[in-house]
């Protein structure tokens, strides 16, 4: 799951995968009640974003 502010401040979530709409229910409180949680997914979600930014720069390079 991934996190980002919007606009107006609002935190929008963004499923990286199929879930249902119950386990995302969960997902959502268990970050509400733990902020370190959401920071941690938070993190890891941008760390697996810069890679594969790093990976496509890297194919092109190559071309």
């Amino acid at each position: 799951m991934e996190m980002r502010e919007g606009a107006n401040m609002n935190r929008v979530l963004f499923a990286s995968k199929l879930m249902k709409a119950s386990d995302v229910v969960k997902r959502c409180a268990e970050m509400r009640n733990n902020p370190a949680l959401l920071l941690i997914t938070e993190l890891e979600a941008k760390c697996q974003l810069r890679e594969m930014n790093r990976k496509v720069s890297n194919r092109r390079e190559v071309n």
